[in-house]
């Protein structure tokens, strides 16, 4: 009867088999028992616990290229929890020598600050679009992209030129200039894009006035449910084709495509309907969001 054996047994053979590394014939030499027994007995031993074999763990997902970080608020302020609490996972994307796309917005706004400090890191940090107002606030890419680039050693380029341009020919004209293509060029070599994700109800352009009613009315009959960079889409992630979207300075949606990783950062369940459409397209591969945004998320896409 195999139960006879004490456990001190158990732990021989085993010590021999996977520890020394003993074939079942010296084994079973070295125990005293038969070699038919070796195997059943090691079978013991894992039902008696005293074996626990372990396997380093087989991720099928791409964690360099995703990132999703979930904020228990607690009651807390969502925003300044989710900057808070969510700000060492963001500077653990960020490499050596990167090349870092940056919008604004107040939960980038209370992150940044937190990302810890590391002056080797070196990142060329871009704007990436341009300014709503001439006064910059500081939500606005422009303080949150210098406060990034001080606290990891690296440089910020600016985006000098309106967010919004009434005219297309003059947004055309400003395309061309030769600071304005520069700064274009590297956001063309952006491995991390970090931004925020707006609704119709709730942007920057409706809130400083950029958006009139007319053009809510336009984007609205085109299906829009979100914006990210400017850049208002529909439920299936296309920009909304509006004469809006001619008039825009800042990273273009195929473009945000192309870049590796692309974290949205975002409060609020107000937001599902467009991080939902902002996922399922792929111009958002991460993110970091507070639990309220997570569970409204969740429930969007069942």
């Amino acid at each position: 009867m195999l139960n006879a054996y004490s456990d001190d047994q158990l732990r021989l053979l085993a010590r021999l088999y996977y520890v020394d590394g003993l074939g079942q014939l010296e084994v079973a030499r070295l125990a005293k028992v038969s070699q038919a027994k070796v195997s059943r007995l090691l079978a013991l031993a894992r039902e008696r616990g005293i074996v626990r074999i372990t396997v380093a763990d087989y991720d099928p997902r791409h964690p360099e290229l995703e990132e999703v970080t979930v904020v228990r608020t607690a009651g807390a302020d969502p925003r300044a929890a989710t900057g808070h609490f969510g700000a060492a996972a963001v500077g653990r994307l960020i490499r050596p020598g990167d090349v870092v796309a940056l919008a604004g917005g107040r939960t980038l706004q209370a992150l940044v600050p937190h990302i810890p400090s590391d002056s080797a890191r070196r990142p060329v940090v871009v704007q990436a679009m341009g300014s709503v107002e001439p006064a910059v606030s500081a939500h606005d890419a422009q303080e949150i992209g210098r406060v990034l680039a001080r606290r990891l050693g690296g440089t910020f380029l600016a985006l000098n030129a309106p967010a919004f341009i009434p005219d297309k020919r003059a947004r055309d004209a400003l395309l061309q200039l030769e600071q304005v293509r520069e700064v274009q060029g590297r956001l063309a070599r952006a491995r991390l894009a970090l931004v925020g994700i707006g609704t119709l109800a709730n942007s920057v352009f409706v809130e400083r006035g950029t958006l009139s009613g007319e053009m809510l009315r336009e984007l609205q009959r085109a299906g829009a449910v979100g914006e990210i960079c400017g850049r208002f889409f529909d439920a299936r992630g296309r920009e909304c084709a509006t004469p809006w979207r001619d008039r825009v300075i800042s990273v273009g949606l195929p473009q945000l495509r192309r870049i590796p990783l692309v974290v949205a950062v975002v409060t609020g369940a107000d937001r599902a309907a467009a991080l939902l459409a902002a996922v399922r397209s792929g111009l958002v591969k991460g993110l970091v969001v507070d639990e309220a945004c997570a569970a409204a998320l969740v429930e969007a896409a069942a």
